[in-house]
């Protein structure tokens, strides 16, 4: 049984297609587990328990921003509009349009 991960007929998919949906569902997973283990570490009461999960989500961390540079690199216009965004000061949405404006010439 295959995954439900397409939206058109995978054998109609080209393999970069293919490998670029499983990027994105890797990157999903890898989110969603930072997720719960934000909660599970919001609740936790014994200090080792959390120091572990706070380790566990910073590997979860590391796997999404690996999946995400991963699709940036198939991407370049993407990279143009989050180069904008990302690791600056001000307004995130003005910056975003700003980089949507590069990305666009």
């Amino acid at each position: 049984m295959g995954f439900h991960q397409y939206h058109e007929p995978p054998e109609e998919l080209s393999p970069a297609t293919r490998t670029f949906a499983r990027m994105i569902t890797s990157l999903t997973e890898e989110a969603e587990a930072i997720g719960w283990y934000e909660q599970r570490i919001s609740v936790e009461k014994d200090k080792d328990a959390k120091k572990i999960m706070q380790n566990a989500q910073q590997e979860e961390m590391k796997h999404f921003g690996m999946d995400l540079e991963f699709l940036l690199r198939k991407k370049p216009e993407w990279t143009t509009i989050l180069k904008a965004v990302l690791f600056t000061k001000g307004d995130i949405v003005e910056l975003a349009k700003k980089g949507e404006e590069k990305a666009e010439k």
